[in-house]
This record gives structure tokens, sequence and C-alpha cells, in this order.
């Protein structure tokens, strides 16, 4: 018993050192808690879930190509080196008399040479084959005869004939594969807990392909899509990977926690950082296509959602911590539980910021090389804004991580069972020595026991000498 509330004992999942028992108020508080979160999230997901004929007829007016305009595959038939000199930056000039980027027969340099892979309406029977211009990265990047790449097809007109421009690789095959090895590794080294975690992964991206994005197209605002979408994904994600248990509420206690903070955060720094959302030329198409939608909005929207990873394993494990210290330690109060989980949450804070950190730095290295090659000061380049998005977005996905690991700590200190009292030495027994099998002690090895006191052994020492005789061994039984 703790503060005089009864315990239930309860299995928390595979790998567990045995039972833990679960404070009743503590656990009652936190499923009142989710409760009203889970309830909170289904009429959110209701009230905000995007209107269909709208979301279409956005999409639906919104092209990425002029009409008649068509993206046919070809395979390389032949790759010619990067040119040098005035067209090292362009590739090869196109071809007197033809549009788009169709160059030559005769080129040496900057180029490919495609065979579509299905005749145009213009072709007969005949699959054309083509020259196309590419940029330098292109004809460097390993391409090769076999490889299959995808053009831009623009129809001929009356005195004009169609025309061709370079698309991009087709790597369906490579990614396919990387994929199917992903698919195989997690559920051979997880096993199921690695299929349940896929499967989490797989709803969590239908939430935003079906929910999220397109709530956002409709105009809804970024904050409430992002909370909402955010909470419905730790819900299902949390407990379909991880199992229905105490355990699990926890870690989904502290992470919604760190959700709310990291929100707070990212609206108020976009808010005080002046930043507009639009730092680059995909900003500003999503700017220009869906003006119901502010680009701040969509900013604090990414802000949250790219802090959910790092968050939900931040607190499984601070929960998970604490349970294996309960089990381990059933003697140790709330507070030494509190402060051992700590200390473990500080190695891992101090390695998930690393993880933050790079990984924002590894998608902004492209930007990171051209800021550093104009030699401006690094104040005045982090003050650009595609830094100041950056930095906004790990910094504060940061902070939120950071204070999940105390609340989640503490809640789950609160939620498994009080210290208990160890049991009571029995008479006679204790000591630190332990006597072997040879009638002073019993083998602490063998049956569980310590072994004689200092009290038994000086009793033992001063008692009458052992019986020289059986008649003697008798007349000692017969006079007890």
């Amino acid at each position: 018993m703790a503060g005089g509330h009864s315990h239930t004992h309860s299995h928390d999942g595979p790998g567990s050192r045995g039972s833990v028992a679960v404070s009743v108020l503590a656990r009652v508080g936190l499923t009142l808690l989710l409760v009203a979160a889970a309830a909170v999230t289904v009429f959110g997901v209701v009230r905000y879930w995007p209107d269909d004929a709208r979301t279409a007829n956005q999409v639906g007016a919104t092209a990425y190509a002029a009409p008649g305009v068509t993206f046919p595959v070809a395979e390389v038939t032949k790759v010619l080196p990067a040119c040098e000199g005035a067209d090292a930056a362009t590739g090869a000039k196109p071809a007197a008399g033809q549009g788009g980027d169709v160059v030559s027969a005769d080129a040496t340099c900057g180029a490919v040479t495609v065979q579509l892979e299905h005749p145009t309406a213009t072709s007969g029977d005949v699959r054309p084959t083509v020259s196309v211009s590419v940029p330098p990265a292109v004809s460097t990047s390993g391409l090769q005869p076999g490889d299959t790449v995808q053009l831009l097809r623009i129809p001929g007109g009356k005195s004009q004939p169609e025309s061709y421009s370079f698309l991009q690789v087709q790597r369906g095959a490579p990614l396919s594969l990387m994929l199917a090895l992903f698919l195989v590794v997690v559920a051979v080294v997880a096993r199921w807990r690695g299929v349940l975690a896929l499967a989490g992964l797989g709803f969590g991206g239908l939430v935003v392909v079906k929910f999220m994005l397109p709530a956002l197209i409709s105009g809804q605002s970024g904050l409430l899509v992002a909370l909402i979408g955010s909470s419905a994904i730790m819900f299902v994600v949390l407990y379909l990977a991880h199992g229905l248990s105490v355990r699990t509420s926890t870690a989904l206690a502290g992470t919604l926690f760190g959700v709310a903070i990291t929100a707070g955060l990212g609206l108020l720094a976009v808010d005080l950082a002046r930043l507009s959302g639009v730092a680059d030329d995909e900003g500003a198409l999503v700017a220009g296509f869906v003006t119901s939608l502010k680009p701040q909005e969509l900013l604090t929207c990414a802000i949250i959602v790219a802090g959910l990873g790092v968050l939900n394993d931040v607190t499984i494990t601070q929960s998970s911590a604490v349970w294996e210290l309960r089990a381990a330690a059933p003697s140790l109060g709330r507070r030494e539980l509190f402060r051992s989980g700590m200390r473990i949450g500080r190695d891992h804070i101090a390695s998930t910021i690393y993880t933050i950190v790079f990984a924002y730095a590894g998608a902004a290295l492209p930007v990171l090389l051209l800021l550093f090659l104009y030699e401006r000061p690094v104040l005045d380049l982090l003050q650009t804004e595609s830094m100041s998005e950056e930095i906004v977005r790990t910094l504060a996905s940061a902070i939120g991580l950071v204070l999940a690991v105390p609340v989640t700590t503490a809640i789950a200190a609160l939620t498994v069972g009080g210290a208990k009292e160890e049991p009571p030495v029995p008479a006679g027994v204790g000591g630190d020595s332990a006597a072997g099998p040879d009638g002073l002690g019993r083998d602490p090895e063998h049956d569980g026991h310590r072994g004689p006191s200092a009290a038994d052994l000086v009793a033992a020492a001063g008692g009458p000498p052992p019986p020289a005789t059986r008649a003697e061994a008798r007349a000692r039984m017969a006079a007890r």
C-alpha cells in the first residue's frame, strides 16, 4: 500500500520482469485523462473531416501541366558524357527546328538517347527514338543503357513538331526493393512487435493522406489539424505496437503532453520570428495553389508532425524504464524511482537531441552548403527564411521532447505501486555468513535461507559435546 490506495497487479507486456503493482487511484485518473483526450480527438476528426467535394474541386483545378501534355516512359539506349565549357551547366543545345530539349542525333555530350515504350499518336506503329538534353548531374549519376526515364511530351501544332524534355529517372524498382528489404528486416528482427509497428505506420500514413492533407487543402486550421491528426496517430500506433496496458497509457499521456508543448512553442516561434512559411519554390507553389491556407499554419503543422516519431520513442522508453525499475527494486520509494528513471532519461535526451539536430542538418545540407559558399556572416545565414524554419522546427521539437521526459517519468512513478516493505527475517536466522550442509546452518544457494547468526554459533559452541555412543544419543532423545 502507498498513500492508503489499493493496488492491482498486472503483467505489462513481454520482457517484463514480472507483475508490477499499479496504483488504483493513479490508474483511474490516467484512464479518465486518456478517455477525455480520445473523445476530443474523435470529435475533432468528425468536426474537421474535409469536404470531399470541395477537396476534389481544389485538386481538379490544380493541373500539373497544360492540357494535352503527356509523360511517356522511355528506355535509355545511349548516355553521353557531361558537356564542358559553355554548356557545362546546361547540357547539349537544342537542335535547330526542334522544340523542348530535343537535340540533334550527332550530339557528343550532355544528352541521352531514349526509345519510347509505346508509339505516339503521330508515329503510327513505330516507337519514336529521341535524344534530349539532360543536366550534368544526370549524365554523371550512373545512368546507363537499359534504364528507364520519364519524359515530358508537348504535342505539336500546325507548324511545330512535338517536343520532348527530360523529366526524371524511373526509380520504382530500387525503391520497391528497399521497401521489401525494410519490411523483411523489421519482421525478422522485431517479429510480431515489428509487424504491428508497421501496421501502425500504415495507419499513420492513412491519417495524413485521408484526413490531414485534405483538411489543409479545404482551409482548416493547420494547428488544429496537426493536433487532431497527431493525437489519432499516437493513440493507434502506441497501443498497436506496444500493447494495451497501463505502461503504454503512461507513455501515451507523456506523448500527448509533448505534442501540446511542441505545438505551443511552434506557434509562438513562427509568430515571433515572423516566418512566412514560404522558404522555397515548393512553398511558393503551395501558397499560390491553396489560397485558403496560410503558409504559417502549414509550417506550424509541419513542426508538430516532424517531432512525433522521436517523441514517441522517448516516452515509451521512459515508461518501460520506470516499470523495470519497479520490478527490480520493489522497495524503492517513488522519489527514488523518479530520480533513477530521470538518470536514464537524461542519457536518452542527450542521444536523442543529437538525432534530431543531425537529421534536420542532413535534410538541409544543400542549403547549408549554398549559404556557406556565399561567405556571409553566420548570424546573417541563420536568419534567412530557410534556415530559420529549420532552427524553429528543431528547437520546438527538442524542447517538447526534453519536457516530455520528466512528465512521463513522473506519471509512471505515480502510476506504479508504492514501495513494498522487505519481509521480516525469521527468528534465529540472520547474519551474512552462510553455512554449508554441516548442521550449523542452511546453504542459501540451495534452499534460499540465510546462514546461522553469531548467536547461533555461540550457542552451538557452548552446548554439550556430541554423544559418543548410540545409547547416549537415544538417552538424550528420550530426555527431550
